[in-house]
Formats: C-alpha cells, structure tokens, sequence
C-alpha cells in the first residue's frame, strides 16, 4: 500500500490533494491551491477565452465545451473560492436557462437534458453558486423523477418508461453537492430524492438488470477517466463513498469485478478512452492510471475492504 501512494504522490498535484484527503486523511491547503497554478488545473484554466467560456459554446465540442471544463475542474478538485470559475458558471446561468429552468434545453419539446442538469448542479453547487440561480435548476430535476426512483435524460425527446443508470449517477452526484454545501431550498425532497435514486442503483446491483439478471452493459465495466457522462461500476462506488453511503450487500458484485481488475502492483488501468476532441490527454488507455487507483483505494478504504 505504502508503495502505491508514494506512485499516486508522484502524479499531479490534484491527484496528491487527493490522496492526502481521502487515503492519508489529511487536508492539505497549499496542495489545493497549486491546483489551478500547475499541472492539469492550470492546463485547464489556460484554455478559458476572453468571454468566461471553453470551446465553441456551453455544449460544444464534446470535451472540450465550458460545461466538460467546468465538471473536469470540479474532479480536480480546484479550491471552490475560483473567482474565474465563479464568472463562468454565472456567464452560463445567465445565457443557458430553459423555459422549464433547466439549463440548455434539447429536443423537440426543448425540455433540460438531466445528465447536463445533474453534472450542471454538482459543479455549480460545489464553486459556492448563489442558490436563487439553483432553485430553478433543482425544480427542474425534481419533477423529472421517473416511476422508478431515477432519472432518464432521454425524456426530453420520447416517453420512457425506465431510468437510466448514466442519468441517475449524474443527478445524485448533483444532488448531493447540493446538500453537502448546505443549500436550504427543497433540501427534504432532494434528499428524498437521493435516496430513493441509491436504491434504483443497489436494485440493479450497479450493472445488473432486475428483470433479466443479464448485465445491462458491458461497457458499465469498464474504467474510463474522465468518465464524462457515460455511466461505471467504479464512478458508481466512488459516489457511494463520497456521499458516506453505509456498505450493501448488492455492491458485493460490482467489488468482485473491480478486484479482478487490479493488476499485480496495486494499480488500476485506463480501459477505455471516450472518443471526442480534448484539451489534453491525462492519461492513456490501457496504461496504470493514479485516477482508477485512488478512486478505487478511496472505495476499499470506505467500505474496509482489504
């Protein structure tokens, strides 16, 4: 173990931020606030325009838009007082804002997309947002619960009768920023809200349906970083850690699959790359990655796994 974290503190600095935090259990300030002056923080804030966005717009491209920044600098882990940051997220509130008081509309019924509106409130909460510019946000995903107790983003375009597991974990990630900020609004119906939507994904024993037993997608086995929007088992345990979620049995399986998947040295790989244009690359696919590793140590130590 003591040989990993000492590979873990040789990464960027976000990385050894960190690993002080969450395995080391020490909180290191100046650690966080070289994030945005070196490594992959300044990388990222060096790409900010004149007009407070990234990319071509909100949206696009796909990853280098001002909201994939913006999420990307959230799981830096960048200190939350950014002033640059701070301008954006207002920037976008005051252009990106939907009938329905959702950010950026999509669709024929030009409804707020969820996984935008999940990811949009995790990191808007997280960079201390005014909460009279969140209130409509959180409207807006609360009357989208589906029957089920998750989310679907796929119902601003067609009924859907199902949750998804990708929507899901970006709503309960945005959620619980929302909470553990100490923001006041709705604050007992989102944390109904949270969950209710925990137990959609322990239902499906995090990559499992429950009606046919099969595994939903084999791409949710997959150990992608950055992971974007898409949906993982990892991303799936690491949220049950962040949010301090007691140990369930219906994780069990999902952990046998990240323990076969550990190489000999401790380490975790990079499994897949999600195609699109990027600022930079963090690290490569197929290769020992600090991200997979210390989000993964951060889950066993959690949950006491040895």
């Amino acid at each position: 173990m003591n040989n990993i974290v000492d590979w873990l503190l040789e990464g960027d600095v976000s990385i050894q931020y960190q690993v002080y935090l969450d395995l080391l259990s020490t909180n290191n300030d100046d650690l966080r606030n070289r994030i945005s002056e070196e490594g992959w923080g300044a990388k990222l804030l060096s790409q900010r325009q004149q007009n407070g966005s990234w990319g071509k717009s909100f949206y696009k491209p796909k990853w280098t838009s001002s909201h994939y920044t913006l999420f990307d600098l959230r799981n830096l882990t960048i200190a939350p007082n950014n002033q640059l940051i701070k301008e954006s997220i207002e920037i976008i509130l005051e252009n990106e804002k939907a009938a329905d008081g959702g950010i950026l509309p999509i669709g024929k019924k030009k409804l707020s997309d969820l996984c935008i509106n999940g990811m949009f409130l995790n990191y808007a909460s997280y960079f201390k947002t005014n909460e009279k510019d969140l209130k409509s946000v959180v409207d807006c995903i609360l009357t989208q619960i589906m029957p089920d107790s998750g989310f679907n983003c796929r119902s601003n375009r067609y009924p859907t009768v199902h949750s998804s597991l990708h929507t899901t974990l970006s709503v309960l990630e945005g959620l619980t920023e929302y909470v553990f900020n100490g923001y006041q609004y709705k604050v007992n119906k989102v944390n109904e809200a949270i969950l209710s939507a925990k137990e959609f994904v322990l239902l499906h024993k995090l990559y499992i349906s429950d009606r046919t037993g099969n595994i939903i997608n084999k791409d949710f086995l997959k150990l992608s970083y950055p992971r974007r929007w898409r949906y993982d088992i990892l991303s799936a345990l690491d949220y049950f850690q962040y949010s301090n979620s007691p140990w369930d049995p219906r994780m069990q399986k999902a952990i046998d699959v990240l323990l076969k998947k550990r190489n000999k040295d401790g380490t975790w790989n990079v499994q897949a790359k999600h195609p699109g244009k990027i600022h930079f690359e963090m690290e490569k696919a197929g290769k020992p990655s600090r991200w997979n590793t210390l989000r993964a140590l951060r889950v066993f130590k959690h949950f006491a796994i040895e």
